[in-house]
């Protein structure tokens, strides 16, 4: 997170430096583990847990999920939508 902004940095940096985002595409990312996600739903980040999530009150929607993740699963892939994000 980058502000609204999230995104998968092209490169490593420390935080506080510029970085190169890509805030497109599909990457496969860290889950929450006992959230259950179905192919085609929204998605959210939890920037405390730094994982992906169901949307809730504050998490940022940064997608969809592009794969079924159950419970016990510790990544899946999204699909970034690119749009800048608030917590909810």
């Amino acid at each position: 997170m980058v502000g609204r902004i999230f995104g998968i940095a092209a490169y490593s940096s420390t935080e506080g430096d510029s970085v190169e985002l890509s805030t497109i595409g599909v990457f496969q990312l860290p889950k929450a583990s006992a959230a259950v996600l179905a192919v085609g739903g929204r998605v959210a980040w939890d920037n405390t847990a730094k994982e992906v999530t169901t949307p809730a009150a504050g998490r940022f929607p940064i997608g969809v999920a592009v794969e079924a993740a159950g419970n016990g699963v510790t990544s899946v892939a999204v699909r970034l939508d690119g749009v800048a994000t608030a917590a909810a």
